[in-house]
């Protein structure tokens, strides 16, 4: 299919309004300003979109618990906190199509009853923050944010606001919080934010990629765009691929397009001709693969059936000569530093488990170490405010499921079998 959220990205002026409108931007607007906004969200539902962030929760829903609630403001945050390891799915479209997130975000908000948004972006994204702020600056100037949109009485005002290199803000609620000047840690659900979020008001929390596939939504329809890639997870979806990969880089794909395909197909395969050793298929956080479960469908529904998870879609590829209990301890060393230290199971088991993995790596292992590893895990599963203790705890659980031989053999030969 061609691309519709990296569409015209090629050209060198992408990021300009101009250019943006030129290939149809901001007519999807055009086209929804004096609807009900009932309507919106219906058409929303019929799409089947669900969340890009990672959770794969339905839009239409979050929005309709957000849009039922008789407070005032609502608030739409996009989440652009792309602090997963592996993941650059969202970059393109902040620095290559920020317009299109700009317009679903002025739908978005229509269609929510909201008149105020904020883009909560990546504090190591610094050229985002300034092609973001030009681009709203453009559709200002255009009428296209503003107290009377296009003269049709309609009212949404957008600002950047840039976090400070947490990996915990891109949890909503910490989001929320650190938003709000306060500390970037998780609150506790229930209440959700779609009641009760930014400043104690009904608010949307929705990522870049989200947000950007409501103009294609309008544009064609929730009947049309219903039928593009996965039936459960319909619509166009980015893949990003790094790792040992013969071309790495950002795929736009349909949804439930097999991880096999991405990596043997679309990607060329195996850099140099080497052997597939294991796949990260959604960002470090999710279950890792073996070479023989890869022929599953990357999307909401199907990855869970086949031992791992979306995520956000970052494929993370590693070939024969890697040494996955490295990765895994490097992973948790990423988990223990990025841990807010609000609960005690994420707090002090992200760090037992690291320097466990540490000496194991470094041919210190004890015979216990790896069922020590897995009760540690098994103890954080569940119990935590956010899901970063559970993403920790599951590196290591699948890790070792899949490839606990290697880890084995570090302990008996007292070093690195790849090295």
């Amino acid at each position: 299919m061609a691309n519709v959220l990296l569409k015209n990205i090629e050209n060198p002026n992408s990021a300009d309004i101009s250019e943006y409108k030129k290939v149809g931007g901001y007519t999807s607007l055009q086209k929804v300003l004096g609807k009900d906004p009932k309507s919106i969200i219906d058409e929303v539902k019929k799409a089947g979109l669900r969340g890009r962030g990672g959770a794969g929760f339905p839009v239409a829903m979050k929005w309709t618990f957000a849009s039922a609630d008789p407070k005032f403001p609502k608030y739409l945050l996009c989440n652009a906190d792309e602090g997963e390891p592996g993941t650059f799915k969202d970059r393109p479209i902040l620095e290559k199509n920020p317009h299109v997130l700009i317009e679903g975000m002025v739908i978005s908000g229509y269609a929510l009853g909201s008149e105020y948004g904020f883009i909560y972006l990546r504090g190591e994204y610094p050229a985002a923050k300034d092609i973001l702020n030009k681009a709203i600056k453009q559709a200002y100037a255009d009428n296209l944010l503003g107290d009377n949109i296009l003269n049709k009485g309609v009212k949404f005002h957008l600002a950047v606001h840039q976090g400070a290199g947490a990996y915990i803000c891109g949890e909503e609620t910490a989001l929320i919080e650190s938003l709000e000047g306060d500390k970037g840690q998780p609150r506790i659900k229930p209440p959700f934010p779609v009641n009760v979020g930014v400043f104690a008001k009904p608010t949307v929390v929705n990522n870049v990629e989200t947000l950007s596939n409501l103009p294609y939504i309008i544009e064609i329809g929730g009947e049309a765009y219903a039928k593009i890639g996965s039936a459960d997870c319909p619509g166009p979806k980015i893949y990003c691929v790094s790792g040992h990969i013969e071309h790495p880089g950002v795929y736009e794909l349909p949804m439930g397009t097999t991880l096999k395909d991405i990596i043997y197909t679309h990607c060329g395969g195996i850099k140099g001709g080497k052997k597939l050793k294991a796949v990260i298929p959604g960002g470090i956080s999710t279950p890792v693969l073996p070479p023989d479960k890869i022929d599953c469908p990357m999307d909401f529904v199907n990855m869970p059936k086949h031992g791992s998870m979306l995520g956000s879609g970052a494929v993370i590829v590693m070939d024969e000569s890697v040494c996955l209990v490295k990765v895994c301890h490097r992973a948790l060393k990423f988990f223990e530093h990025e841990s807010c230290g609000k609960c005690t199971p994420c707090r002090e088991g992200t760090g037992w488990l690291r320097s466990i993995l540490g000496r194991i790596e470094k041919g210190e292992g004890a015979s216990g170490d790896i069922d020590l590893l897995l009760s540690i895990a098994a103890n954080m599963v569940g119990k935590t405010f956010c899901p970063l203790g559970d993403g920790a705890a599951s590196v290591v659980q699948n890790f070792i499921k899949h490839f606990r031989p290697e880890f084995e053999e570090h302990i008996s030969a007292k070093a690195c079998p790849n090295r």
